[in-house]
């Protein structure tokens, strides 16, 4: 009888932001993402340099944890559900840790997208979401051997999950999503008349 097996495996964490402890206001999270944006002026005009659809704190706020009250109990929160992910990694660390390196927030109006990209020099990716009107866009992920499958066929349409060479998750308000930062994500373009509002967050090797 032949056997086949699963190998390298890519792993995505899925959990509620509050699995671990509800100490959080989430609409105090919503309405301080707003009143950054409002008045962040330098993180305005990066936006608008740069054709880039809605606001991002990206380029100009990374480290809200240390600026903001609310953004440090978010932290507080995500650095819980880093670890559980890690633990479920089976990394050996080496007497390092993996702590926050960056965290920002996103605002993308009707018609935004973001583009597909991955985040170098760090270890773990995520997003946590404040707001997801109807028709919001998804997550989409990108198998990494793609760019290898230089002579393979498309995948069938139904196609198990774990064999589609595109991956779409639709989060909830609420939903912490982790993956390792080399996998290649986009935001598809948004459909809903409403900005669809997240924070994302790099965590390194330290």
């Amino acid at each position: 009888m032949p056997k086949i097996v699963s190998l390298f495996v890519t792993r995505l964490y899925r959990a509620n932001l509050f699995e671990f402890s509800n100490t959080l206001d989430a609409a105090e999270l919503e309405n301080s993402c707003l009143s950054i944006a409002e008045d962040d002026k330098a993180g305005q005009k990066w936006c608008k340099e740069n054709d880039f659809p809605g606001y991002t704190s990206y380029a100009s706020l990374d480290d809200l944890g240390w600026r903001f009250p609310i953004f440090k109990d978010l932290v507080k929160l995500l650095d819980k559900h880093v670890a559980a992910f890690v633990k479920d990694l089976q990394f050996n660390l080496d007497g390092k840790k993996i702590k926050l390196d960056s965290i920002w927030i996103n605002i993308l109006p009707k018609g935004g997208i973001h583009t597909s990209h991955l985040h170098p020099h760090s270890v773990i990716s995520g997003t946590t979401y404040i707001a997801l009107p109807k028709r919001a866009s998804t997550i989409k992920f990108e198998d990494p051997r793609l760019s290898m499958m230089m002579a393979a066929p498309t995948r069938e349409a139904k196609a198990r999950e774990e064999m589609r060479n595109f991956v779409f998750v639709e989060p909830k308000v609420g939903d912490v999503l982790l993956w390792e930062s080399w996998l290649r994500h986009e935001v598809p373009m948004n459909m809903a008349k409403e900005e669809r509002i997240s924070v994302s967050f790099n965590y390194a090797w330290e």
